[in-house]
């Protein structure tokens, strides 16, 4: 079997230590694994299969001889450093947004459009962790009845800011339990002008505010999904709506999704069953026992766990669900490593002529 030399790119954060993990417990054959990350984290040890392996500072040489790039750096770092990887041979999955509006890069959830893979130039997508989870949820009852509009609301948890909000959250609630003042330098997003607590609050804002109102997180939901389940951004086709609220969960995002199919004949039970069946999600419905996704239990999982399926009493053809997933795992390094799995699979760990 062919074996590929793999670089983790961000290896030291909450997403690129998941990557790690994530890749040791996968089918991808790993030749050789390079960790890479800034300077500050040169020198320094992470295991990968009970052996040390020392963290390389992330330059474009420390690409020569990589096949296969898996990399949660941030933006800046992946447009700086992900098209010398490239040059050099290598394939890169990434899982920031700095390639994900792309029309020429592939924005990937196997599950849903695996297919894309094939059309790769050398850069995948990995999508947004709030959207994977809803198109997951929802590519079963596309395929089955069709979509016509999608609205939903996120209550997306801490750790989707990175470590330090997640830091700055687990401060913030023990001052508060202790009667001391919170203090606040992330949330709602370090960029802006105001921040505030998350411990005890919610935070209707996620990323910046576009000029229509709209955060930039929501701006992502929406054109991702239209580009993952139609392949166009701005396709007409589907409809696509949804407010974005951090909530002080540490990990696992919750959505509520109304959303609407073609086929006016479809059911509850019709719905339930295409979901039940789909791939990587997992039905958690049955409220006469109380039984449906939570955070918690969603954590350390790679599934999508599904829940509260019922019909709009309001409009025809119209249902209502609860979705949860982990979104440092389904919604970062697990559908990272997944794309990686698939690529190994149909042979397509190289970079096109």
């Amino acid at each position: 079997m062919k074996s590929y030399n793999v670089a983790i790119l961000g290896a030291t954060g909450a997403v690129g230590t998941r990557l790690i993990d994530q890749l040791a417990h996968s089918t991808v054959p790993v030749k050789s694994l390079k960790l890479l990350a800034s300077s500050r984290s040169a020198g320094k040890t992470i295991d990968f299969k009970g052996e040390p392996i020392t963290i390389e500072e992330a330059t474009p040489e420390a690409f020569d001889g990589v096949d296969l790039v898996l990399a949660s750096a941030g933006g800046g770092v992946s447009k700086r450093l992900l098209p010398e990887a490239v040059k050099r041979g290598a394939v890169c999955v990434d899982n920031t947004s700095a390639f994900r509006m792309d029309p020429t890069v592939p924005l990937v959830v196997p599950e849903v459009n695996a297919d894309q893979l094939k059309n790769h130039h050398g850069i995948i997508a990995n999508p947004n962790c709030s959207t994977i989870q809803m198109v997951v949820a929802l590519k079963p009852v596309l395929d089955k009845f069709g979509l016509k509009q999608i609205v939903v609301s996120t209550y997306q948890a801490a750790s989707g800011a990175g470590q330090s909000a997640l830091n700055e959250f687990f401060q913030q609630a023990q001052d508060y339990l202790n009667g001391k003042e919170m203090q606040s330098t992330i949330l709602p997003t370090g960029s802006d002008k105001e921040h505030y607590p998350l411990a005890f609050n919610l935070l209707p804002q996620i990323d910046v505010f576009e000029d229509d109102g709209y955060t930039h997180e929501e701006w992502k939901m929406i054109h991702e999904t239209k580009k993952i389940m139609l392949n166009d951004m701005d396709a007409e086709g589907l409809k696509v709506t949804a407010t974005c609220v951090r909530v002080p969960v540490p990990i696992s995002h919750g959505e509520s999704v109304y959303f609407e199919v073609a086929d006016d004949k479809a059911t509850t039970d019709d719905i339930k069953a295409a979901i039940a069946a789909g791939e990587g999600v997992v039905l958690q419905d049955d409220p006469d026992h109380q039984v449906y996704p939570q955070p918690l239990t969603a954590e350390g999982k790679r599934e999508t766990f599904v829940g509260r399926i019922r019909p709009d009493r309001e409009n025809s053809g119209a249902f209502h669900l609860w979705v949860v997933s982990d979104n440092l795992l389904k919604g970062a390094a697990w559908n990272t490593v997944e794309i990686a799995e698939r690529l190994v699979a149909d042979d397509l760990v190289r970079v096109p002529e």
